[in-house]
């Protein structure tokens, strides 16, 4: 990014498509303890055409997060059209994001919460990935699929909830290095944390999972910056490609906000710069909202872009949001230091927002 003044501030959330965003987000709650509401907002997409069929499609859209430190989920409810699932069962390596990855700092204490959740299915016992780090996958009870990392980063320790937030998700890919060029390039992930090729027992037991892949870990050398870095925290991107069988796009045919796991989202400040560098890149804005949009009482402005398999990347400036809504007190992010990340005194102030 030389020569203009953009930078990220971490993965925002990851965006699941949902038939009833009230029902989902509470199991969310009881399973992932992501009870900071910062938007509930019932609403009309107007600026996603090329993703809703030319029409503009109602929705409800919960965005929250969990304090002991990740990403956060975006919850989306298509109102006023059909909604369509996919008419395949959904397979590793399916191009596009079949699986959400969350942190846990204690990984048998996660497994043992899971189990006990209404609704959880465990897809398999704790594993070791390839390098070596201890994880398991569970199902949500709208068959989306989760892997539980251990990882140590902690923001907030949090008695109630053995889960943290998002850590990232994992990508179906047709061309592994092509996509691994791309997440460099234009989002930093240029550390190879494993690149293995084969039959991998920790994947047996979730969806296609006993097929063979190329399977690379991304993470990135250079830390996050920005106001809500520190609630970000790290992440990692997975990419799986299926080398035993033409993998299906998982989207195909589909309105985005159908089921599913529809988009990462990347925070990001001076946005017009970051358009700027994609360009030179040859990476096209597909949507842009513009600097007037709202959701709920957040202000910002929103982009998408797609991976070289067409899945969907969102790109988010935030403007402003609220740390409490009654009384109403906001953090204006235009009028400080972009770079500098909130103290824990503010970041703290967010548990108002605790469901």
């Amino acid at each position: 990014m030389e020569g203009n003044k953009s930078f990220l501030c971490g993965v925002q959330q990851v965006g699941v498509g949902i038939e009833d965003a009230e029902q989902a987000y509470n199991w969310y709650i009881k399973a992932f303890g992501c009870d900071i509401k910062v938007v509930d907002d019932d609403g009309v997409a107007e600026r996603m055409l090329p993703y809703t069929g030319g029409k503009p499609r109602g929705r409800r859209a919960i965005l929250a997060c969990n304090l002991k430190g990740g990403s956060g989920f975006e919850v989306w409810q298509p109102k006023d059209s059909p909604i369509t699932k996919p008419s395949f069962p959904i397979k590793l390596g399916d191009l596009g994001i079949s699986v959400c990855r969350l942190k846990t700092d204690d990984v048998s204490r996660a497994f043992g919460h899971l189990a006990a959740v209404d609704g959880a299915r465990i897809l398999s016992e704790i594993v070791s990935s390839p390098d070596g780090n201890r994880h398991f996958f569970v199902s949500d009870p709208y068959g989306n699929v989760f892997d539980i990392v251990s990882d140590s980063y902690v923001l907030f320790p949090l008695k109630d909830y053995p889960i943290g937030g998002v850590d990232g998700c994992c990508i179906g890919v047709t061309d592994m290095e092509r996509s691994m060029k791309y997440y460099d390039s234009f989002y930093g992930y240029d550390t190879v944390i494993y690149d293995a090729t084969g039959e991998f027992q920790d994947l047996v037991g979730t969806p296609g999972g006993d097929g063979r892949f190329r399977r690379v870990l991304l993470g990135r050398s250079k830390p996050f910056e920005g106001a809500l870095s520190p609630i970000y925290g790290t992440s990692h991107i997975e990419l799986l490609q299926a080398l035993d069988r033409v993998p299906n796009k998982i989207f195909e045919g589909r309105l985005w906000g159908d089921p599913g796991f529809i988009q990462i989202c990347f925070e990001v400040c001076y946005m017009d710069d970051f358009k700027a560098f994609l360009h030179e890149g040859g990476v096209e804005f597909v949507c842009d909202s513009g600097t007037d949009f709202k959701m709920d009482t957040t202000d910002g402005r929103f982009a998408y872009v797609e991976d070289p398999d067409g899945t969907l990347i969102e790109l988010v400036e935030t403007y402003r949001i609220p740390i409490s809504k009654k009384p109403a007190i906001f953090l204006n992010f235009m009028k400080r230091n972009r770079r500098k990340p909130l103290p824990g005194l503010v970041l703290r102030a967010l548990k108002f927002l605790r469901v």
